[in-house]
């Protein structure tokens, strides 16, 4: 049987984008913040992590450290630069050769579409098991918008059900992306496990009592977001336009446009003229991880308006730093967000309401002070060292559970690879 003790050796793949990027810049968002602090808590707890990606720069090193037991790979697939999302699907082939090339490991776990079918493959191949998470999950282009994202490749529908079907895990990161998963992607609900993400609390903290605007001032709201269509920014700039121009705050945006999106900033700005907001709108751009939690610290709300997501990063952290967040009522945003609580879910779309809510909670301050209090009590709950002890349980479950199915199909070499990851 499998040792509850032994050491794995975990691959962790992450074709399109870097978990060594700041989040905000290019197509780097939550799903690098979960892989790098998953990665550091299973690296912490023992096992040793190596982090694949594709190289998109000619100066990336053919591997670094990120954290002690974490090593980052670049695997050369496609030209060394940034490609448009999209664009990744005809390198998925020449990346799981490269990822062939490596000495196998105990498990792999794909982040990704393009990632697990890139790897599934080579896990088959090497006779160990697949986990895989999807992170977003494509709609059909006939769907609303706030169904999903839009499949970018002309492949990624059949291959998430793919994925679904034929992965030995799938870990999905709140109950409305499994839900997603075992309803429209076909995978088996025995099969599919909700590890939820955790929050560096003290990194994300509240202000002293002097560092955050007080009731009386305008201050900010941030939005913290990739700046593309997906994620709302039209109705964040609409709603903080409707407010009355005595309590109106600044809206500050803090992301970068994704290389398929290059021409939304124009847009944004182009919204912001039409409605007035000019004057108080600050778009500061993709923000390292420590400036990032500044922003977050000394905004008044965190606003997250986007129309589809798997959980809501940004809200968390935004309870975190003691700080009410208005989320739209999508995927796992309303996992992320106690409504009521922690602050406030929104079902309507409509500019005026979301400005209502925003004036609600900035004109009363005894009402945003309650919130603050159990966003940052919600937020403690949830840290990254439980994360990666609750995917270690599933990478053990996994691998448990198939051992006999996999010594009875595999090869002799393949039998040789698999006592790898067997006591």
């Amino acid at each position: 049987m499998l040792s509850l003790e032994k050491s794995l050796r975990i691959a962790l793949v992450c074709l399109h984008t870097s978990p060594g990027t700041d989040p905000g810049a290019g197509d780097a968002g939550g799903m690098n913040v979960v892989v790098r602090h998953q990665a550091e808590g299973l690296a912490a707890l023992g096992h040793e992590v190596s982090i694949l990606t594709r190289r998109s720069a000619v100066d990336q090193p053919a591997s670094m450290q990120l954290a002690p037991g974490v090593t980052l790979h670049f695997l050369d697939a496609g030209p060394a630069a940034a490609l448009p999302k999209g664009e990744h699907e005809q390198w998925i082939d020449e990346f799981s050769a490269r990822l062939a090339a490596f000495e196998p490991f105990d498990i792999v776990h794909s982040h990704h579409w393009f990632s697990g079918m890139a790897a599934l493959p080579v896990a088959r191949q090497w006779g160990i098991p697949h986990v895989q998470s999807f992170h977003s999950i494509a709609a059909d282009d006939s769907t609303p918008l706030s169904a999903g994202e839009r499949a970018e490749s002309p492949g990624r529908m059949v291959g998430e059900a793919k994925l679904a079907r034929e992965s030995d895990s799938l870990v999905a990161i709140s109950a409305a992306e499994a839900a997603t998963i075992t309803g429209r992607l076909g995978g088996h609900v025995d099969r599919t496990a909700v590890v939820l993400p955790g929050v560096d609390s003290a990194a994300f903290s509240p202000a002293r009592p002097t560092g955050r605007a007080d009731a009386g001032s305008l201050g900010y709201v941030l939005v913290a977001a990739r700046l593309q269509p997906l994620k709302g920014l039209d109705l964040a700039i609409a709603a903080v336009a409707a407010i009355p121009a005595g309590i109106r705050p600044t809206l500050v945006i803090a992301g970068a446009a994704s290389a398929d999106h290059n021409g939304y900033v124009d847009e944004l700005r182009e919204l912001a003229d039409r409605v007035g907001l000019t004057e108080q709108l600050r778009l500061v751009g993709a923000r390292p991880r420590d400036n990032l939690a500044g922003l977050f610290r000394g905004a008044r709300l965190v606003l997250v308006p986007s129309h589809s997501e798997t959980y809501g990063l940004v809200a968390l952290e935004g309870a975190a730093s003691g700080v009410p967040v208005i989320a739209a009522a999508s995927g796992g945003l309303r996992e992320a967000v106690v409504d009521g609580v922690t602050g406030l879910v929104l079902e309507s779309r409509e500019p005026q309401v979301w400005a209502d809510a925003i004036a609600g909670i900035l004109t009363d301050a005894q009402r945003a002070e309650r919130l603050s209090v159990a966003a940052r009590a919600h937020a403690l709950r949830l840290d990254w060292n439980r994360s990666a002890a609750s995917l270690l349980t599933v990478y053990r479950r996994v691998l448990t559970t198939d051992t006999r199915r996999r010594k009875s199909s595999l090869g002799e070499t393949g039998r040789r690879q698999h006592r790898r990851a067997v006591a």
